[in-house]
């Protein structure tokens, strides 16, 4: 019998259970049918996320579930990256800050600032029977066989039993299979010249790299001379081990996956002491980890959200966070359609602006990260056309340069930060990979004005509670600065004030109103990052006045979320 609904979701995966859940939570109403091509549970690669997941699972109401899974807490990544072989390490957080809480914790301040490192197994099958449990109905396995279309309109999904599926609102949530993009014949772009592969297996009873009480570690990520290695602990005896290369060296090697595979990890020392007990499920896995961004991931009455509109390179481990945060804002934008509010072309448009512009900058900073890490033999061709293909004038350096102006402010709504990161960590992960100093713009000037010539007024959307806010925002050209979050608060702080002396009382009174919003003494840095974007990115026109005292800003290499890993050091002979 066909099916006749308001919402058909393909693909049960972490971006159409986050959708179809949200859908179902702030519209009850709603006929939701979520068709998953496989059984759940199964595996998945992509197991690590970024902290902004957690404000997800908590909307969701399956934070509890997924705490009591007991995957093992990410607080950040230790690296062997960039022009030196010594191990560095990325926390989410100052360590000195992080506090021990027992599992299942609740949802915190804390939890907000880490993320997780999950079996996909047992993840995606919680957010897939929370959807159900939401109110979504849920057919699996039920593939979808074909797409009948009518110009740039979906008429039916054709499931593979023959049953046809007609819908008000149709998304794409099937990953790289990406069946709905593929018959509405939408283009992808691929702004890069990295096309890698990666090999992976799973492993049992491995050492963990490092360990924090209450489950808490890192992930690693080692480059060697042929490309990089992640491992990734999901519990507490099982781990994910990874190889990426460039698709021509695997081309070149001559050995087949589990010869390659097993080659990469034999170069690494701490790999190989990490694993000394341990088994694999010895399957190695292969996939493609090409980066790509759909031309559009809107159309008449459908959506694309996750790996369908867009991929970026793991190197972030950005993909998951990714796929959950676009298919909220996809619920979102169909609940606004359906109660008929605001313009219907801007919902459209801002969804595709805002998807597609968050992939393209996760591709662009995986490009950085590549073109600046000097020990990839195979890649050492590809770095200038990686940086002129993000329009980054060559140079790795140049790469920061864009990073530190408007390659921040597209990111979160409002933040200074991607990945992770916030600029100042950015300027730290620099130091560790290029030479050379890094000055900030805000140690040069001490007038400012913002900047009104040439400048539109315009709006781009938020999205909190079910509903989506319009916020204002400044236009020059394709560049928009959203008046919300930090950039309004500096935005107030000069208002009136040009000079420093002014600008700073000023400032430390917004970061007093943020003391609910971030932890503490991290809003007034925050402030001062938003204003070096402001200033480099000429939203604020500054000077210096020779009779004004000025900021000394430096970026120490050692820091409390950034610094030399001392721990493992000496886990394996011989490391560097």
């Amino acid at each position: 019998m066909d099916i006749e609904c308001d919402v058909a979701i393909i693909g049960g995966g972490p971006g159409g259970s986050t959708c179809g859940g949200l859908l179902a939570r702030y519209a009850s109403g709603l006929d939701i049918r979520i068709f998953e091509r496989e059984q759940f549970p199964r595996e998945h690669i992509g197991e690590s996320q970024l902290p902004p997941i957690s404000m997800i699972l908590q909307e969701l109401g399956c934070w509890d579930e997924v705490e009591r899974a007991n995957f093992p807490i990410k607080i950040g990544a230790t690296y062997r990256w960039g022009h030196s072989e010594k191990l560095w390490d990325f926390e989410f957080m100052p360590l000195a800050s992080y506090r021990e809480e027992a599992r299942p914790r609740r949802f915190s301040a804390q939890a907000r600032q880490l993320a997780f490192q999950v079996d996909r197994a047992i993840y995606d099958d919680i957010l897939l029977r929370n959807a159900e449990r939401l109110g979504s109905k849920v057919e699996m396995p039920a593939g979808v066989r074909s797409v009948e279309m009518s110009g740039d309109r979906v008429d039916a999904l054709v499931l593979d039993d023959g049953r046809r599926v007609r819908a008000r609102h149709y998304v794409d949530a099937s990953g790289n299979a990406a069946i709905l993009r593929r018959a509405a014949g939408v283009q992808i772009d691929a702004p890069t010249k990295l096309q890698n592969i990666a090999f992976w297996d799973y492993w049992e009873n491995t050492e963990w790299g490092s360990r924090y009480p209450g489950g808490a570690t890192r992930v690693l990520v080692l480059s060697i001379g042929s490309g990089w290695i992640w491992f990734i602990p999901m519990g507490p005896t099982r781990t994910s081990i990874g190889f990426v290369c460039p698709r021509d060296y695997y081309s070149r090697s001559g050995k087949r996956p589990e010869e390659l595979y097993l080659w990469a990890l034999s170069q690494e020392p701490l790999i190989a002491e990490l694993t000394a007990r341990a088994t694999r499920d010895g399957q190695v896995r292969a996939t493609k980890d090409w980066s790509y961004v759909a031309d559009r991931v809107v159309g008449e009455n459908w959506f694309m959200v996750g790996e369908a509109a867009g991929f970026a390179d793991p190197i972030l481990a950005a993909g998951m966070t990714l796929t959950q945060t676009s298919a909220r804002e996809c619920a979102y934008t169909i609940l606004a359609l359906d109660r008929g509010e605001h313009d219907a072309g801007w919902l459209r448009r801002s969804y595709n602006e805002t998807q597609r512009t968050r992939v393209q900058q996760h591709i662009r900073f995986a490009d950085f990260w590549y073109s600046a890490n000097g020990i990839f033999t195979d890649l050492q061709a590809y770095t200038s056309e990686i940086a002129r293909d993000a329009g980054l004038e060559l140079t790795p350096q140049k790469a920061f340069q864009w990073l530190g102006t408007g390659g921040f402010t597209d990111d979160v709504l409002g933040q200074v930060g991607i990945g992770g990161l916030d600029l100042a960590g950015a300027r730290q992960v620099a130091l560790r990979m290029l030479p050379g100093d890094h000055p900030w713009k805000l140690s040069e000037v001490n007038r400012f004005w913002l900047v009104t010539e040439g400048v539109e007024r315009d709006t781009v959307p938020a999205y909190a509670d079910g509903r989506i806010l319009a916020i204002p925002c400044l236009r020059r050209g394709a560049r928009k600065l959203p008046l919300c979050g930090l950039f309004e608060r500096v935005a107030q702080a000069l208002s009136g004030a040009s000079k420093l002396s002014q600008l700073m009382p000023r400032l430390e009174a917004q970061a007093t109103l943020m003391a609910d919003e971030t932890l503490p003494g991290i809003a007034m840095h925050h402030l001062i990052q938003a204003l070096e974007i402001m200033v480099s990115d000429g939203w604020v026109k500054a000077r210096f006045d020779p009779k004004e005292p000025r900021l000394q800003l430096g970026t120490p290499y050692e820091g409390t979320r950034i610094h030399s890993n001392t721990e493992l050091a000496a886990r394996a002979g011989g490391m560097p």
